[in-house]
């Protein structure tokens, strides 16, 4: 609680500039109140929608490809019948949650660079070698594939304790009426992870407008800010480089607005579909 306190809850005080032509060594006394002119600045700025597009199919592709993959992954870990087989898969795939995201992207470089494993291969082999860390056209692609490597395993683990949750008498219940593998999955496992599943997409979607500040920073040059920028990466350029800190913060600002509105939405749908999802009505 004190964390908190001290590193979000009270910085967020620092929001009004947001209405301030701001200058740290004036400070928020000495700066010039400018009203709602940054987010004027900011709404014609042709860089910031830009990076809100950028944000949304990135998010889009999040949504769609990685948040399936550790469900998947908790329901097959949990079909392996070797308690060792299981523990050790179970390490192989949260190994990567723990290697920082310079170490990550250092990886893809020497497989997937342009001195890479996969292209030294291909032209030794008379073949063209592949685009692929600097390709700006499947650059939103290679981020959900680099998060799903590091980070799908971690997720698992809310998963599995889900599923340990679920009563194994249903699972009797069903093999004696004759329900194979499928139906099992179906009508047990899954309504039983559903509470669980809602719940975390509900904080998914919360967090959906992060979609990896160090990550895409790392890379950005590689591709260009016309692919690689971001709500995170603009207000970071726009405020710490630029010094433009009252439009960055107004970014920020609306950022975290649009986050509170999915996450109310999606906690209304879920009540809608008679689950308690993040709070109750």
């Amino acid at each position: 609680m004190v964390v908190l306190l001290l590193f979000t809850y009270i910085p967020l005080l620092g929001s009004v500039i947001a209405w301030m032509d701001y200058v740290p060594f004036l400070g928020f006394t000495g700066s010039d109140w400018v009203g709602w002119d940054n987010f004027t600045a900011l709404f014609q700025d042709s860089a910031f929608w830009s990076a809100v597009w950028n944000t949304l199919q990135i998010t889009f592709l999040q949504l769609l490809l990685f948040f399936p993959v550790p469900i998947l992954l908790a329901v097959l870990l949990n079909t392996v019948a070797m308690p060792f087989a299981r523990r050790f898969v179970q390490s192989v795939i949260y190994l990567p949650h723990f290697l920082s995201w310079v170490v990550i992207i250092a990886l893809f470089q020497q497989i997937a660079g342009g001195a890479g494993v996969i292209n030294r291969f291909l032209i030794t082999h008379g073949a063209s070698p592949l685009d692929i860390m600097t390709n700006p056209q499947i650059f939103k692609l290679l981020l959900t594939t680099q998060a799903i490597w590091k980070d799908a395993g971690w997720g698992t683990i809310i998963f599995l304790a889900a599923i340990a949750a679920i009563d194994q008498g249903l699972y009797e219940s069903a093999v004696i009426d004759g329900a194979g593998a499928w139906n099992r999955f179906w009508h047990v496992t899954l309504p039983g992870m559903r509470p669980i599943i809602v719940l975390m997409l509900i904080l998914r979607l919360g967090d959906s407008l992060t979609v990896g500040f160090e990550q895409i920073l790392l890379q950005r040059d590689a591709v260009g800010p016309g692919a690689a920028e971001v709500l995170d990466t603009f207000v970071y350029y726009n405020g710490v480089i630029d010094g433009s800190w009252g439009a960055a913060t107004a970014a920020g600002l609306l950022k975290g607005v649009v986050s509170l509105f999915l996450v109310l939405a999606a906690n209304k749908l879920a009540h809608r579909l008679g689950e308690e999802g993040v709070y109750r009505r």
